[in-house]
């Protein structure tokens, strides 16, 4: 999507030609045309079963869209005017990151009013996203994640879900098995207690369900624990699972897979870091590396 009119102008269904024609009607006298859109967007997303944490934030971007267009129309919303939001945003304060993040909002709801048939063109479309400073995340060593996996660990699991709900396969090794097979008889005491019930694997000590934030505490507690720095987090164990299968050679569509990343170039990324290490490595042992 790099130019007006990819969604065809001339092809518009009469059934979305309809349904656009009505779309003025729903304005009220405290939501602008913007404000409804953005409303039935997000709906739209969580029927989809998009993760939590991407409606929590396209809300907030696009609450600050459409404070900014007021109660301009779709028509009178060009690339100029998106360019003078990011810029608004910019004096505001905000990162790179946070405008990156509120352009791929609006560009999200120009595409989903354009197969709602509103729009004909995605003004987002031509407004180029910040460039970013890309920051390759320290991983631990294979080392170091062997010492504190096959160390004495603490009485409290973690649950990963996928975002969105997505299902992947990953290994399942006899030491997840016989760990799995000493939790189940404390789990079910455990709910039995609080006279709970959920269909969550790994629960916490009151019987529910386990937090982000919990998840973000016991990792960093293992690690702090077992002498790992304190800023790692449980999306540095992905980075280090990535990076260590990469190492020992493990095909990078199957990591792909593992993962659960949509694009080989999401996965690609740990191929930076493997080489990296590679020339730490050879910086290190080659006599005339120096």
């Amino acid at each position: 999507m790099n130019s007006l009119g990819i969604y065809g102008g001339t092809g518009v269904p009469a059934r979305a030609r309809d349904r656009r024609a009505r779309w003025p009607a729903v304005k009220s006298a405290k939501s602008s045309i913007a404000e409804k859109s953005a409303q039935e967007f997000l709906r739209s997303l969580r029927e989809r079963n998009t993760s939590p944490h991407t409606i929590k934030a396209y809300s907030g971007d696009l609450q600050n869209f459409c404070a900014y267009v007021g109660s301009r129309n779709w028509p009178s919303i060009d690339h100029l005017a998106i360019r003078g939001f990011l810029s608004h945003l910019y004096e505001r304060g905000l990162s790179k990151t946070s405008v990156a993040r509120s352009l791929a909002a609006v560009r999200s709801l120009y595409r989903w009013l354009a197969q709602e048939g509103v729009v004909d063109q995605n003004p987002a479309a031509l407004v180029a996203t910040p460039k970013l400073a890309k920051k390759l995340p320290r991983v631990p060593t294979i080392e170091e994640i062997n010492s504190v996996l096959d160390g004495k660990m603490p009485e409290e699991a973690i649950l990963i879900r996928g975002k969105g709900k997505k299902e992947r396969y990953v290994p399942f090794g006899g030491s997840v098995r016989a760990a799995l097979l000493c939790y189940l008889p404390l789990r079910s005491q455990k709910l039995a207690v609080y006279k709970k019930k959920t269909n969550a694997l790994l629960i916490n000590q009151r019987g529910g369900r386990l937090t982000t934030r919990s998840v973000g505490r016991i990792i960093k507690k293992i690690a702090v624990a077992k002498g790992l720095s304190p800023d790692v987090h449980p999306h540095t164990l992905r980075h280090a699972f990535g990076t260590h299968l990469l190492e020992e050679g493990a095909d990078l569509r199957a990591i792909q897979e593992m993962l659960g990343h949509e694009r080989l170039s999401t996965t690609q990324r740990y191929t930076q870091l493997s080489m990296k290490h590679v020339l730490a490595v050879y910086d290190q042992t080659h006599p005339r590396a120096k």
